[in-house]
């Protein structure tokens, strides 16, 4: 009985190479993007082009807190009001991607742009729709590039580039990078030195004139 698992071909069979089509590769974020993080002064425009928005006043300190303290796009979209303390002016950060928590103390500006948000707010969430149901991942993304464009910046903006514009901005103010490491929540501090290694200020004095 012949095994029907095994093929028979003879030598004038001819044997045709069936091209498998090829599944597209994801270009690099490198070749999209000259950098992966916003300078200071561009956070600041981003802010400012949100004046005109339907809800500027919550865009502007979504946008504010994300960068001040560093938030991933799931964190900023998780918060809740329990986590902010105004009397003692703190925030209770908790991170994901199993970050190690931490209290960050809270600036006059951020202050008086959450008392604004909680002063109308109906919901345990800092940032929301208008539906009143917690932003997006996605919405938050969208409020990015609408001002990203009328910011007219030349780069093009995401969410996760606010958290890595907080730890550039901290580098090259001088923070130490244990500090550093506690503030964006790092587990590992491999993910913290990668700041501290391109910023300018790292050489600064090396050339006299």
């Amino acid at each position: 009985m012949t095994n029907p698992a095994l093929w028979i071909v003879s030598p004038a069979t001819e044997i045709r190479k069936v091209d498998t089509p090829q599944m597209p590769h994801r270009i690099r974020n490198a070749l999209l993007r000259t950098r992966e993080y916003l300078t200071e002064a561009e956070v600041e425009a981003l802010i400012a082009a949100c004046r005109s928005n339907r809800r500027p006043d919550r865009d502007r300190a979504m946008i504010l807190v994300a960068f001040r303290h560093g938030l991933r796009v799931s964190e900023v979209c998780d918060l809740q009001w329990t986590q902010v303390d105004s009397e003692a002016a703190t925030l209770a950060v908790t991170r994901a991607k199993h970050g190690t928590p931490s209290t960050h103390p809270l600036t006059g500006r951020e202050l008086r742009a959450l008392r604004r948000l909680h002063r109308d707010s109906k919901s345990p969430f800092v940032f929301v729709s208008e539906r009143g149901s917690p932003m997006t991942v996605s919405n938050f993304a969208k409020l990015i590039t609408k001002a990203c464009e009328v910011a007219g910046l030349e780069i093009k903006a995401h969410p996760h580039m606010l958290r890595h514009a907080c730890g550039f901005t901290l580098a090259n103010a001088g923070k130490d990078t244990r500090s550093l490491q506690a503030y964006l929540g790092h587990k590992n501090i491999q993910h913290t030195v990668r700041y501290t290694e391109l910023a300018p200020t790292r050489f600064k004095g090396w050339w006299k004139d």
